[in-house]
C-alpha cells in the first residue's frame, strides 16, 4: 500500500491552493524543508517569508497580512508553533484573523527528535480558542482536502500534520467536510474513533479485537473542532461505550472532546487512550507507538479491557 506524510501532501496541495488564490502567503519559521513549505517558496518566491528562528514575530505577521486581505499559511513544528499561544490567542483568535496555523511533526510519531520536538498538548491549546477550526487529516486525500477548505474558509485553522508516511484510509469518493466525521468500518459492540497518525492502526485493531469476539466499529475523526456531535451521540446509542485512540495527550484531545459530548447528549461509558499524562522520548516512529501502546495491537489490548469492564 502506498504511504505517504501528511506534511508531504500539504506541500504538494499548498503549490495547487497558491496558483487558485493569488492572496496565498506562505511563512516558516526555518523549517521549510520539514514542514515542506519549501515547495510553494520554489513555485511563488515571492509570496513566501522565512521568519527564521521567531515564530511569535511570524504569526503576529501573518495576523497582519491577513487583516490587510491576504491568506497566510504559517508553519513550523505543531510543538513550536503552538507553543507561541500567547500570541496565536491575541493576534489570531481574538481578531479572528484569517491566519492557517500549520503544525507538522505532530504527537510521539516524530520519532528520534525525542520529547522537545513533539507536540503533545497543541491540539488542547487550540481548542480553547474560539473561532479556531482545529483538522488533523488521517492520509493524503484528506490532507489535500483539508489544505482546500482551509484556503477557502474565512477564518483562523490549525492544521495538524505528521512526520511518518500514512496509508490511505479512506477510499476515492471520499470528500472532506469541516463538523463531520467518517465511519470506516461497521461494528456494534464499541466504536473506536480515532485520529491522524492512529486511525490507520484501529483500522487494524478491529481485526485483532474480532478474534476475540469484540465487533469494534471505527469512525475517522479529521474535525476536532467543530466536532460530529451527531455521529458521536449516533454511535453512544448504537455500540453503547465508546473508545478514543489519538497521538496527543489524552487531556484535552480527541478523547476529551468525545466525553464532553457524551456526558451532555447521550452519557456511555468512554475510553480515552492515548500519551497518558507523560512526556515522550527519542525513539523510531513505530517503536514509539508500540511503546506508548497506540499502534494496532496497543490499541486491540486496551480495547478488549475496557470493553470486557463494560459489559461484565
Amino acid at each position: 500500500m502506498a504511504t505517504k506524510a501528511t506534511r508531504q501532501s500539504f506541500g504538494e496541495a499548498l503549490v495547487d491552493v497558491g496558483a487558485q488564490y493569488p492572496n496565498v502567503v506562505v511563512m516558516d519559521a526555518d523549517l521549510s524543508k520539514s514542514t515542506m513549505s519549501c515547495l510553494f517558496a520554489e513555485k511563488y518566491p515571492d509570496r513566501f517569508f522565512e521568519f527564521g528562528i521567531a515564530e511569535a514575530n511570524m504569526i503576529g505577521a501573518g495576523a497582519g497580512m491577513a487583516l490587510a486581505g491576504k491568506i497566510p499559511f504559517v508553519c513550523s513544528f505543531a510543538c513550536f508553533i503552538t507553543g507561541r499561544f500567547d500570541t496565536i490567542r491575541m493576534s489570531v483568535g481574538y481578531t479572528h484573523s484569517n491566519v492557517k496555523i500549520v503544525g507538522t511533526h505532530a504527537g510521539i510519531g516524530i520519532g528520534e527528535d525525542g520529547h522537545s520536538q513533539m507536540g503533545l498538548e497543541d491540539i488542547a491549546l487550540m481548542r480553547t480558542i474560539p473561532g479556531m477550526i482545529v483538522i488533523q487529516p488521517a492520509d493524503e486525500r484528506e490532507t489535500k482536502q483539508a489544505v482546500e477548505f482551509a484556503a477557502a474558509h474565512g477564518g483562523p485553522v490549525y492544521l495538524r500534520l505528521t512526520r511518518q508516511k500514512l496509508p490511505d484510509v479512506n477510499g476515492d469518493d471520499y470528500k472532506f467536510e469541516c463538523g463531520k466525521g467518517v465511519q470506516l468500518a461497521e461494528g456494534s459492540d464499541l466504536t473506536i474513533f480515532a485520529t491522524g497518525g492512529t486511525t490507520h492502526h484501529a483500522l487494524k485493531a478491529k481485526d485483532l479485537l474480532s478474534n476475540q469476539g469484540v465487533d469494534a466499529r471505527v469512525v475517522n475523526i479529521a474535525s476536532l473542532k467543530p466536532m460530529d456531535e451527531e455521529l458521536v451521540v449516533r454511535c453512544a446509542k448504537e455500540t453503547g461505550c465508546l473508545f478514543t485512540v489519538e497521538d496527543h495527550s489524552i487531556i484535552g484531545g480527541l478523547g476529551s472532546a468525545v466525553a464532553e459530548i457524551a456526558a451532555e447528549k447521550y452519557p456511555v461509558p468512554v475510553k480515552r487512550w492515548g500519551i497518558l499524562d507523560v512526556f515522550g522520548q527519542s525513539g523510531s516512529p513505530d517503536g514509539l507507538y508500540t511503546e506508548y501502546k497506540i499502534d494496532a495491537h496497543g490499541i486491540a489490548e486496551a480495547a478488549a479491557e475496557f470493553y470486557k469492564s463494560v459489559k461484565k
